[in-house]
């Protein structure tokens, strides 16, 4: 029955992604990766709310907390909250300067606003790399996904079926297949999330569970790891929109109120995460012995749900990470294509966006057998990366004038000093290293700029 309920959500789903293919001829490279900027309010909330509330939600949030303690998953909650304010605020502006320069990527904002070749392409660049843990992130979610539903398939098999799905939902119809598709997710998701949450209040009692879970874990948050959690709120909720697939999904909306409209509801889905917790602290207090602490939710699920329920809870699971490697993907196939690749005509764009992002996804899938980790360690990963560029975008959205030169060696100081930091395993006393590279990027950033410009010697 679990199988069957799954096979059929997943067929649901492809006829979702067929269905928004209807009624159009070939599609131009604007309508395959940011819909023509047509989208109304309900497919951006969805489209957002997708890429947002993807695989780590069910996996990464739940297993943070098995693996360290409650008090770790705080910093979780916390920056996606403080994101929401900023997303109303700067959202809108993303969108103008979207329209403005004709923008696809990211980097298509900083090649219009700086008009630096050498900048576009150390955005472009750094976005795919630091893209790579993200991809992965989706792929350790949907082994420990499955696995952790009773499934005993190959890791190997697992990736490579999940990445087939994900390539046809892209191939398809683009960003397109990617709104339809997340409204079913969306749904899904929270369905199995409360249901799970449901579950153990009714057949384990929340205090009891509470009680139990408490006398292995502390509930006290140390002042370091209180540091922690409040620096990493503040780096991560100004990362939040700088991820490349985030600037691109609001780019898909018809104007900028749209946007605004979408930012105010998105505070109801954190409405589950109480339900979430209350699995994590059932995994806590049953003393499951885990493969991986990513199996903390589904443990809960396995033991306490009936098969077709465990079917869409599979279901929910595995559509939550592949629709955000879709969007991953058609984030990075026009960043190569565009960005790295200026010369390709619009025409082959599309083609060989879709060349690149078949690429990616093997890189992907041979990090996730290779190097496995903890996901909230592969979230942090790419935040260090990707909020470098905050400087850069806030000079664009509220068009001050800042050197290319100055952008790009801070953003360039900033990543490099977030991953030897985090190597070498650096401690500021709880302080998040990205939020320390973050500073020093900034500071870099107004150096270089307050430098004279050498003056220009004029031939006589």
């Amino acid at each position: 029955m679990t199988t069957a309920v799954f096979l059929g959500f997943i067929a649901l789903s492809l006829y979702l992604a067929i269905r928004s293919r209807q009624g159009r001829g070939a599609q131009s490279v604007h309508d395959f990766f940011v819909a023509s900027r047509q989208f109304g309010a309900y497919l951006v909330f969805f489209l957002a709310a997708g890429e947002i509330y993807s695989i780590g939600t069910m996996v990464g949030f739940p297993g943070g907390i098995y693996a360290k303690g409650p008090t770790y998953g705080i910093w979780f909650l916390g920056y996606i909250l403080l994101a929401y304010p900023l997303g109303y605020f700067l959202g809108p502006r993303i969108w103008r300067a979207g329209a403005r320069y004709n923008a696809i990527t990211l980097p298509d904002l900083f090649k219009g606003h700086y008009g630096s070749r050498a900048l576009e392409l150390i955005v472009a660049a750094s976005s795919i790399l630091f893209l790579l843990p993200w991809g992965q992130l989706q792929f350790t979610g949907l082994v420990a996904a499955l696995k952790g539903l009773g499934w005993h398939v190959d890791p190997l098999h697992l990736v490579l079926i999940s990445a087939g799905l994900a390539f046809t939902y892209i191939a398809i119809s683009g960003v397109r297949a990617s709104a339809y598709i997340a409204i079913l997710k969306d749904v899904l998701m929270v369905v199995a999330i409360v249901a799970t949450g449901v579950a153990v209040g009714w057949k384990a009692g929340v205090a009891d569970v509470f009680h139990a879970a408490s006398m292995q874990v502390s509930n006290q948050m140390s002042e370091t790891q209180l540091r922690f959690s409040m620096s990493t709120m503040l780096f991560q909720a100004m990362g939040f929109y700088m991820m490349p697939f985030a600037v691109q999904n609001f780019f898909t909306a018809k104007s900028a109120n749209t946007i605004r409209r979408t930012q105010v509801a998105m505070p109801l889905y954190m409405l589950m995460y109480p339900f979430l917790v209350l699995a994590s602290y059932y995994a806590i207090s049953q003393n499951l012995q885990l493969a991986s602490p990513n199996e903390a939710f589904f443990a809960a699920a396995v033991g306490l749900l009936p098969d077709w329920l465990l079917g869409l809870v599979t279901a929910g699971a595995a559509l939550s990470g592949l629709l955000v490697l879709a969007g991953i993907c058609l984030a990075i196939g026009p960043i190569v294509t565009r960005n790295l690749m200026p010369g390709l005509p619009e025409p082959r764009q599309k083609q060989g966006a879709k060349v690149v992002i078949a690429i990616y996804l093997v890189l992907s899938i041979v990090m996730t057998l290779v190097t496995p980790n903890l996901m909230l360690t592969l979230i942090n990963t790419t935040y260090y990366g990707v909020t470098q560029f905050f400087p850069g975008v806030m000079a664009i959205l509220f068009s001050w004038k800042v050197r290319p030169l100055a952008i790009a060696l801070g953003i360039l100081s900033g990543q490099g000093l977030a991953i030897a930091l985090y190597l070498q395993q650096a401690d500021f006393g709880g302080i998040n290293v990205g939020l320390v590279s973050l500073a020093v990027n900034l500071l870099v950033t107004v150096l270089v700029n307050l430098v004279p410009r050498p003056a220009r010697v004029q031939a006589a």
